[in-house]
């Protein structure tokens, strides 16, 4: 058995091979100067799963099953009726029934596939959504970066995008409603900051033992839904900043969550420059920072997909940055080590054991 990380990064994916998680084998570039922006590793069907893109062939989603030796590729595109292009695939995630995945797309709209991703279907009832025509490009622009399929409910599923917010649906996609209520949007004039639509959610997990929690790291705020979704508080408390992008849940402690502060609007980069990745134990009542073997001098982001977690029974957390370096934990965060650098802007870390 091999832990495999994926990185994805916007000129190509980067495979690291480790049987200890002690040293690393690093391979690539893989689809060589194609944007990455999402990555699927599956052990249950033996696929390495990738969302890239490049100038010529557009947005495809790639997979191997060979551990990145060979790979094949399919396409997602939008209905003939439709007036809008594929730019990028934020988003692949493994549905609750067999064959079924789900893609998270810019511009904003969500895609289904029921054959393990070789072919996908618009989800139309949310493309047609009323609220659509508002919702906003942001800085980073407009994109389903999370989806979230319940672990024992094929009807539901959480989507969030940025600049729009967080939508549910409970009926297999025939219906989706906001789920926003508590949820501050800073930049919009005061007395309108807490829109039923329109928040900058930048991610938003769950662990699959306790569904109906819920976290988010939002653009300025990190909160938590007890009731999957219907009403959120601030945890921000405790951290440096409550401005990020990534949010993550340890994989065997459901109330263990980690966060990477940045400072937040032109100085995307830690307090102080100090890389530190924060670790609540409590489900976000408290925070500790954690240093060993982070860098003091770290300038740059780590965005909404590049840290995860593995699957070991001692945790691993993983992250990777903008500067191209990839860093490592196998003790849930206590401490640290480099696996990779000098790679391009990384945009993506996933994790599995095959």
């Amino acid at each position: 058995m091999t832990t495999v990380l994926m990185i994805g990064t916007r000129k190509g994916l980067w495979l690291a091979h480790s049987e200890d998680r002690d040293s690393w084998e690093l391979s690539g570039p893989h689809l060589d100067m194609e944007e990455v922006y999402s990555c699927l590793p599956d052990p249950a069907t033996g696929r390495l799963y990738a969302g890239a893109s490049s100038m010529w062939l557009g947005p495809l989603v790639r997979w191997s099953e060979d551990l990145g030796e060979t790979w094949q590729e399919a396409r997602i595109a939008f209905p003939d009726d439709v007036d809008a292009s594929v730019a990028r695939i934020w988003q692949l995630q493994r549905g609750a029934l067999p064959g079924v995945m789900w893609a998270g797309t810019e511009p904003g709209a969500v895609f289904r596939s029921e054959d393990d991703g070789e072919s996908w279907t618009l989800e139309r009832a949310l493309w047609d959504h009323p609220h659509r025509p508002q919702w906003d490009a942001g800085f980073g622009g407009q994109a389903f970066h999370t989806l979230l399929p319940h672990p024992s409910d094929p009807a539901s599923l959480t989507a969030a995008l940025s600049t729009g917010g967080v939508y549910q649906t409970l009926d297999g996609g025939k219906s989706w409603a906001p789920r926003n209520s508590g949820i501050r949007a800073d930049f919009l004039p005061e007395g309108q900051q807490y829109p039923e639509f329109g928040q900058c959610v930048h991610k938003v997990a769950r662990h699959p033992a306790r569904p109906e929690r819920l976290f988010a790291q939002n653009h300025g705020g990190v909160y938590r839904s007890d009731d999957e979704g219907a009403s959120w508080r601030s945890i921000a408390d405790g951290l440096p900043s409550d401005f990020g992008f990534p949010v993550v849940v340890h994989p065997h402690e459901p109330d263990t969550i980690y966060v990477f502060p940045l400072g937040g609007g032109a100085g995307r980069y830690p307090p102080e420059g100090k890389a530190r990745v924060y670790r609540s134990r409590d489900a976000g009542e408290s925070w500790e920072p954690l240093a060993q073997g982070l860098p003091d001098r770290f300038y740059v982001g780590v965005m909404r997909d590049a840290m995860t977690t593995d699957t070991e029974p001692e945790a691993g957390v993983y992250l990777g940055a903008r500067n191209g370096t990839v860093w490592g934990s196998v003790d849930s965060g206590d401490s640290w080590r480099l696996i990779a650098a000098d790679l391009p802007d990384v945009m993506v870390v996933r994790a599995a054991r095959f």
